[in-house]
């Protein structure tokens, strides 16, 4: 019986250690990094920017809500009677902001191939087209003839134009930054997502400005 039982005891044993490593196997599989995972990760800077230009396209909406309200539903002349609006000069400055976006373009570019002094006149173009771009914008009310409170087209007019040069002033203080950033050195072909989230927004600003000039000064 003794006898008998020992075979059983160790059976029962080599079993036991037969399926452990099966066990351990599973485990091993478990714990390594699945595929989905990896493609699931999202990158926290680049989902903030995208949500932030999201919450600000609904913030210029607003805007753009009023200015339709005026125009269409209450069909008020536009720009308000005796003032004009310089087509000319915001379409000079339309294409000043547009380059600037191929210029970041061209700075984006030239980092990923680890060209340095690409990525500086590419960024350092970028800032002073953009700092033109608000100085046209703020000689611009100096010398337009009519201020917010005249009118509601006058109100409106400063509103969205007005909202949208405090957005490119932000973009200017980021590209300020950068700018520093890429004269020190800070950026490789590795190392680059300081450049890409910064220019994400300038890229939206310029995009949003085309709205804005052809729906205030074209149509």
């Amino acid at each position: 019986m003794e006898a008998a039982a020992v075979p059983i005891g160790h059976g029962h044993g080599h079993a036991h250690g037969h399926d452990a490593p099966g066990h351990d196997h599973h485990g091993h599989e478990h714990h390594g990094p699945p595929p989905a995972n990896k493609s699931s990760r999202v990158d926290a800077p680049m989902l903030g920017m995208l949500l932030f230009i999201i919450s600000e396209v609904m913030v210029f909406g607003a805007f753009f809500t009023a200015y339709f309200f005026i125009r269409i539903v209450q069909g008020q002349e536009w720009p308000a009677e005796g003032d004009h609006l310089p087509k000319l000069i915001a379409g000079i400055n339309t294409l000043i902001l547009v380059s600037s976006s191929f210029t970041l373009h061209w700075a984006e570019v030239s980092i990923k191939e680890n060209n340095r002094r690409g990525l500086q006149a590419g960024i350092a173009s970028t800032f002073l087209l953009g700092a033109t771009f608000l100085f046209i914008q703020i000689n611009e009310y100096v010398n337009i003839g009519f201020a917010p409170q005249d009118h509601a087209q006058g109100t409106i007019f400063y509103g969205l134009t007005g909202l949208h040069g405090a957005h490119v002033l932000i973009g200017l203080l980021a590209l300020l930054t950068v700018t520093i950033r890429a004269f020190r050195g800070h950026f490789s072909a590795h190392d680059h997502r300081g450049i890409e989230i910064p220019g994400i927004y300038w890229h939206f600003v310029d995009v949003m400005w085309i709205v804005v000039y052809l729906t205030v000064y074209i149509i």
